[in-house]
């Protein structure tokens, strides 16, 4: 059975504040937000820049084109139209999947009557595997090294989407979380899930 907030309108806006979020201090090297994740691969080194054409997440059944989005007048990422819920938003102002920085991925968690793309984003686990196919047919593999909610008072946009160890091609998948307040007509958290290049193939073969 569905959640409560799963019945709601997604209203969920990334508060970059127009600041360029990709540029902020990274945290010490080998750790994931201040934390060390020990057994996953070492990070594999920056791609060449290429667009993102869709978005692969296995372990939840995730296959979804990637469109483009811009920031709104309030410097948030357009999310994805209501009317394309199994669809993912790329921020075309950020860094491109796979180069070195920090790419940004946005999707609704659900619509008024059905779970859309990230609904299940929450649930997401270090170790597991999200695969960017890329216009030059190159498949980036990233692989997930912590998810974690962080609520909408005193958001620190640098903190939640900043790199976290300079020089490395990370990704962050994003969505809305906590609880829907009907007054405000938004979610009370965002979720987010960071990864980082673990490796690279062809569309049609394993990355390595």
């Amino acid at each position: 059975m569905l959640t409560v907030a799963a019945w709601s309108v997604l209203v969920c806006g990334l508060w970059l504040w127009g600041r360029e979020i990709t540029g902020v201090p990274p945290s010490p090297a080998g750790q994931a937000g201040g934390v060390v994740v020990p057994g996953l691969p070492a990070a594999h080194a920056p791609l060449a820049g290429a667009l993102p054409a869709r978005v692969d997440v296995p372990a939840m059944g995730i296959q979804a084109p990637v469109i483009f989005r811009r920031l709104d007048a309030q410097g948030a990422i357009e999310p994805p139209p209501y009317e394309s819920p199994g669809t993912v938003g790329w921020w075309s102002g950020g860094t491109l999947p796979g180069a070195a920085g920090t790419a940004l991925m946005v999707g609704h968690v659900d619509t008024k009557s059905k779970p859309a793309v990230f609904f299940g984003l929450s649930t997401a686990e270090p170790g597991g595997k999200v695969r960017v196919h890329r216009a030059d047919g190159s498949v980036a593999e990233f692989t997930i090294e912590d998810v974690r909610v962080y609520e909408r008072a005193g958001f620190d946009p640098a903190k939640a989407y900043g790199p976290r160890i300079k020089g490395r091609a990370e990704l962050r998948l994003v969505t809305c979380g906590g609880t829907y307040d009907k007054a405000a007509k938004q979610y009370t958290a965002n979720v987010v899930v960071s990864a980082y290049l673990t490796g690279v193939g062809a569309r049609t073969g394993t990355a390595v």
